[in-house]
């Protein structure tokens, strides 16, 4: 069976091409021939050609390989994906040596073991379809760094708050130092996480966003870390653990707070000594990946010995950025409502919306618990409730929305008793049980969710629901 494949020889002694494309179609599926290297331009583009066998010397008496040089470089201009074969005499090793040096990929000496230019040209194939699977991993790769790393979210705020914000980003993403984001849940430390990593060397490559506020503590090695096939029930194949995707990147940890003690330690030695070893296996493995962590715990709590690793904690903070929650930069508000204005008038198809000025000073004077975030589907809802071309505060309902940050905290020191409503339906029992286990959590999505007994994604599917 024929390989399949599309080869040039090009030669000027007319013997060399017809023996050459007699032992080639025996073995390839195409196979053309050239006696004038000067027609290379008109043959590469016109033909996607895998292999090009090129002779050195062209005309009598030509021995210096000058002439082969030239249309090696000639093709790695026109085709550099193509792989060339140099064809040389005995003489000409030396100058077949220097060749490959210069890109080729082979030799053949003259005259040639037929055995020996099968095996060689299926050599050179095998490296084309590689390199092109290579160049289709990079594409693929790309279109998914760009995905990963280009999101509609833009980081809005001229408070002085967020200047300072802005500024430590600017002087610590060029660099690889580790960065540590502060603040509370939905002021946008993801954003942040995806800013500094644009703003970085590493752009180019992959950014990698882990919740390990959502990762069992069974399975936090293994999603880490990676594992081997059979290395635990269940384990069937094997599997790279979210460090090692990450490679040349960034590592998002968000929730890194809420990570118990014992993980933490072997958070620890992984990031120190720069080396993973995955579940099942003996061998470590080096990774060159920078790290951005966050947490809504709050600093007094990381400090404490009992609560967090001082010297994980070290480890991560390199650079600390803590972000405001949205009622300590209120000059912000309503430029982030203006924008998701635009966002969600143009998803549900309406005119685009304005606020009145009663809406403004509404959206202005709530505390938004759950800052940015709640603001958001504030809006949202705002959106599709609107009948007119103008946005009321009574569009908002935010007397009806969310505690005010006072309320909040009161309700952290002692949580209320759900009362169930007269109307025994399941959709306003769930709203109410969500709303008093967020009251309950100071709006902590990872602590809710676990008392819940809901994941992190399914708790936001709940809120986005019922609007909380």
């Amino acid at each position: 069976m024929k390989q399949q494949g599309h080869i040039l020889i090009v030669d000027d002694d007319q013997d060399i091409l017809v023996a050459g494309k007699l032992l080639l179609k025996r073995k390839f599926s195409q196979v053309d021939i050239c006696n004038r290297p000067e027609q290379l331009p008109s043959l590469l583009a016109d033909n996607g050609y895998d292999v090009i066998l090129l002779d050195m010397n062209f005309g009598p008496g030509e021995s210096s390989g000058q002439q082969g040089f030239h249309w090696l470089s000639q093709i790695q201009q026109l085709a550099p994906e193509v792989v060339v074969i140099m064809i040389t005499a005995h003489g000409g090793v030396d100058i077949a040596v220097e060749a490959i040096k210069q890109g080729a990929t082979d030799f053949i000496a003259k005259p040639w073991h037929n055995e020996k230019v099968i095996a060689t040209m299926t050599t050179a194939l095998e490296l084309k379809h590689t390199r092109a699977e290579s160049q289709q991993l990079k594409v693929a790769n790309q279109a998914l760094v760009q995905a990963t790393t280009t999101r509609s979210d833009a980081i809005i705020g001229n408070s002085p708050a967020m200047q300072n914000v802005h500024s430590l980003v600017s002087r610590a993403a060029p660099t690889d130092a580790n960065v540590l984001i502060l603040g509370e849940n939905g002021t946008g430390k993801e954003l942040i996480a995806r800013d500094i990593h644009r703003q970085s060397a590493r752009a180019e490559q992959v950014f990698l966003s882990v919740d390990l506020g959502a990762i069992s503590e069974s399975l936090f090695e293994s999603e880490l870390f990676g594992h081997k096939k059979g290395a635990f029930t269940g384990a069937q194949q094997d599997r790279i653990g979210k460090i090692q995707a990450a490679e040349g990147g960034t590592l998002f940890l968000d929730e890194i707070g809420n990570l118990p003690l014992h993980l933490q330690a072997k958070l620890l030695t992984v990031l120190e000594q720069r080396k993973v070893t995955p579940l099942g296996s003996n061998k470590e493995e080096a990774f060159n990946v920078r790290i951005v962590a966050a947490t809504n715990v709050s600093k007094a709590k990381l400090c404490d010995e009992q609560h967090f690793r001082q010297d994980l904690l070290f480890r991560l903070n390199t650079v600390e950025i803590t972000l405001p929650p949205l009622r300590e930069r209120r000059q912000d508000i309503i430029a982030i409502a203006e924008h998701f204005i635009t966002l969600y008038c143009k998803k549900y198809q309406k005119p685009e919306l304005q606020l009145s000025d009663e809406a403004k000073a509404a959206i202005l004077d709530y505390q938004w618990p759950g800052n940015i975030r709640a603001l958001r589907h504030a809006i949202e809802r705002a959106i599709i409730l609107c009948e007119g071309d103008t946005l009321s505060p009574q569009d908002f309902q935010l007397t009806h929305d969310a505690p005010s940050v006072a309320s909040y905290s009161q309700a952290d020191k002692a949580p209320n008793i759900v009362n169930l409503p007269d109307e025994l339906n399941l959709d306003a029992i769930e709203k109410m049980a969500i709303a008093q286990a967020l009251k309950k959590h100071a709006y902590n999505i990872s602590h809710t969710a676990k008392e819940l007994g809901l994941t992190r994604a399914a708790l936001y599917r709940r809120m986005e629901k019922h609007g909380l």
